[in-house]
């Protein structure tokens, strides 16, 4: 039997964390937080240590990649998938120097995202 996953969705457009809040949860996962900006990215991962977090890339305050890179000073092992319409060399380099789980890329496949979540479940 899978287990739950607790995961925390951060995105500045409200459609999006909605839609992948009814992914999840139609999955079976637990939603345990909801963010708009970088910030809320580290403090939501820092207080509830998601079994995944869902970053978007471009956002007010602090932007997903440094949201990563902080999320990835507290704990290396830390599931972060980027959410991003950027699909430049050098965006998807970075990522992946920062050792990112995972990048979906916007317009998104729900069976992107769910696709994900199996994935790398534990």
């Amino acid at each position: 039997m899978k287990k739950s996953n607790r995961v925390v969705i951060v995105d500045d457009n409200i459609d999006i964390t909605g839609v992948f809040a009814d992914i999840f949860e139609i999955m079976g996962n637990k939603v345990v937080g909801i963010g708009h900006n970088g910030n809320d990215a580290v403090e939501l991962f820092l207080k509830h240590k998601p079994d995944f977090i869902f970053i978007d890339v471009m956002m007010p305050v602090m932007n997903g990649i440094d949201a990563l890179k902080a999320i990835k000073e507290n704990d290396p092992n830390a599931k972060v998938v980027i959410v991003t319409a950027d699909s430049s060399t050098d965006t998807i380099k970075e990522l992946e120097k920062l050792d990112v789980t995972a990048i979906i890329f916007k317009p998104f496949k729900i069976e992107d995202v769910i696709n994900i979540i199996e994935k790398f479940e534990d």
